[in-house]
């Protein structure tokens, strides 16, 4: 069974080239913060652990093989050769022979390939063989739940941990915990630090120059924050990586920003590492009302929140919402996208300074003009269902997406002896815990009136919207079944959290009904008012959880109804989408951003065009950057 991708185009019809900052700002970011001219290769570094040169490798010229295109293609987008999503290998399709006949021809041709001291391609070749071609040899990227007996951090394939068992980490404390990798060798366990100077220290010394490039055009709290950015990566130091947080949350009105740095944890099975990623986007004044008017109101949830009082904030502040545009998005962020995103992901910056959500309409915008009509009707269990979600699906979407980010991730506190870190206590769970919070706070309050109160809904179309949204939450935990072709359980956080959401209604309420219809499973919203109340009295103890640090409490919640499902049922859905041809995942074609200049060198413009081509846009990225590798 194989996965249909489909690419499509980000585009920026609203980018404000005439606004005073914005063209060198963004220009100057888009290539240090997003590094087709800077770091890729620190994403694809830590996603695997034993051939961390099988990039180079995978951009011959794939031309005498179809089979090698596809594979590179899926290297590309997953920034690695492990499904985003899943977490399991994929394997070239062809035979070792084929590959070896086009690499060797690849050679004549003059390709270079990173061969170590003495090392000839047919060695070169043999070595990276398993990689290519075993689907069990490092099967898996991050292993949370992994065989039984075996250890997450051995069974994980990635490259943040190497000859390290979580047993050598009792005791140990990290002092660059998110911004390191930890080696065990004879003398005992080592962190391996991201900074100038360190690991990955040259293509960090790359992303410095362009911003330093940046401060000259940005406003001056982004210019604040930059230099914050530019002290974290050549000390690594995690005083510093707070200042920059705290910094980067201050500058609430630049019409431009960036994230940009070691920042999502997914990738390790501890929760505790950090990804490189980069996001360069600017403020889309137009659709900025709905997610501001949540912001401004965030006060009003917290003290609305289905939980225990004591894990409610008093006195909010600091948040900022907007709606953005994204100019571009690599690492960890791309090619495949988040829709929304609310950081920092320190708690204690959370609690004591605040929190900026974005809601990423672009490409909220592409994934709605992309999605067919068949995903709808043949998941929907009546014609009616598959009606309100061509109505409503948009509208509902960017609402819950919005709700996800700023009153989700933004709201509650945790107990004070967790020092301000609730993923030291939940270890592996910790993410999966944290996103079906912020999905469960929007769905307890899509359905409530304060809603129409603040004009983010008309009052007639409120509960259409409200049905539409939980029929499609329900159905999509169906529907994402068709992402993992192998295996019988979910790695990734934010499909574990939406499996065990609906799974867990199933259980305790009777909002969701499972029907079957000549063949054809459909899980149906049938309550909504029992749907919402399921959801609160979840969401109470999945924030108890988070605030108290519960770790039995919530291995035993996600393991229960996030992990495991019917692999019969699998089978079935990815044969009606595969019918059908419909995409397992989508990836995203950036814009292109071009400097113009003046006779002194000042850039004074900038052009944006699309390209329609996902593999010469990677190929053109990966030329800028192997002066990096060599």
């Amino acid at each position: 069974m194989r996965d249909v991708l489909e690419a499509i185009v980000i585009t920026t019809p609203g980018a404000p080239a005439s606004r005073p900052g914005f063209v060198g700002t963004a220009s100057s970011c888009a290539r240090g913060a997003a590094p087709p001219l800077a770091s890729r290769d620190n994403s694809l570094g830590a996603s695997r652990r034993r051939s961390p040169r099988s990039a180079d490798v995978a951009e011959i010229d794939p031309a005498t093989r179809a089979e090698f295109e596809r594979y590179a293609k899926l290297f590309w987008i997953n920034t690695g050769p492990y499904n985003n999503l899943t977490a399991r290998k994929f394997v070239l399709a062809c035979t070792p022979e084929a590959f070896a006949a086009a690499a060797r021809a690849a050679a004549r041709a003059g390709a270079r390939f990173p061969l170590r001291a003495g090392e000839t391609l047919d060695a070169l070749l043999d070595r990276l063989r398993p990689m290519f071609f075993d689907s069990e040899f490092d099967p898996t990227v991050t292993a949370k739940t992994p065989p039984h007996g075996q250890d997450i951090l051995a069974a994980s394939a990635n490259n943040l941990y190497v000859g390290v068992t979580m047993k050598d980490l009792e005791g140990v404390e990290e002092r660059y915990a998110l911004n390191s990798r930890v080696v065990k060798g004879d003398g005992g366990i080592v962190e391996e630090v991201y900074r100038v100077g360190g690991t990955y220290g040259r293509c960090i010394e790359a992303i410095i120059e362009h911003l330093e490039a940046a401060i000259a055009y940005a406003s001056e709290p982004m210019a604040n924050a930059l230099r914050a950015l530019i002290a974290f990566y050549r000390s690594g130091e995690d005083a510093d990586r707070e200042a920059y947080d705290i910094a980067w949350v201050q500058d609430r009105e630049s019409p431009v920003d960036t994230i940009n740095g070691f920042v999502e944890v997914y990738l390790d099975a501890r929760s505790i590492k950090g990804a490189w990623e980069a996001l360069v986007f600017y403020v889309n004044a137009e659709k900025t009302h709905q997610i501001r008017t949540l912001a401004e109101h965030a006060q009003w949830f917290e003290d609305h929140m289905p939980w225990d009082p004591k894990y409610r904030k008093e006195g909010v502040h600091g948040v900022t919402a907007r709606a953005i545009d994204v100019v571009i998005e690599t690492g960890e962020s791309g090619p495949i996208t988040p829709v929304g995103i609310n950081l920092p992901n320190d708690q204690g910056i959370r609690e004591r300074y605040g929190s900026k959500s974005v809601s990423l309409s672009n490409v909220n915008e592409a994934f709605d003009r992309s999605t067919l009509p068949e995903f709808r009707t043949e998941f929907s269990s009546t014609p009616e269902e598959a009606s309100r979600a061509t109505k409503w699906s948009a509208l509902a979407s960017e609402l819950t997406t919005n709700m996800h980010e700023v009153i989700g991730h933004g709201s509650g506190k945790v107990d004070q002896r967790l020092n301000g870190s609730p993923q030291a206590a939940l270890r592996e769970h910790f993410s999966a815990i944290e996103e079906s919070r912020a999905d469960l706070v929007a769905l307890y309050f899509v359905a409530d009136r304060r809603l129409v109160e603040l004009g983010l809904v008309e009052p007639e179309s409120h509960d259409e919207i409200v049905r539409a949204e939980y029929e499609a939450y329900a159905r999509n935990a169906l529907v994402q079944l068709r992402r993992v072709r192998q295996g019988t359980h979910i790695e990734e956080d934010h499909m574990r959290n939406r499996q065990m959401i609906v799974r867990w209604l199933m259980r305790h309420t009777r909002a969701i009904d499972v029907r079957v219809r000549d063949g054809k499973t459909y899980f149906v919203m049938v309550d909504a008012a029992a749907f919402r109340e399921g959801a609160g009295r979840l969401l109470a103890e999945v924030q108890r959880i988070k605030g108290e640090g519960d770790y039995a409490a919530a291995r035993a919640l996600v393991e229960t109804y996030g992990v495991h499902f019917d692999p019969a049922l699998r089978d079935e859905v990815v044969a009606r989408v595969d019918r059908l041809r419909l995409p397992s995942y989508t990836a995203f074609v950036m814009p292109r951003l071009e400097a113009i200049r003046n006779g002194e060198g000042d850039v004074v413009d900038v052009t944006i065009s699309y390209p329609l081509d996902l593999k010469a846009q990677m190929l053109e990225y990966s030329a800028a950057t192997r002066h990096l590798r060599t």
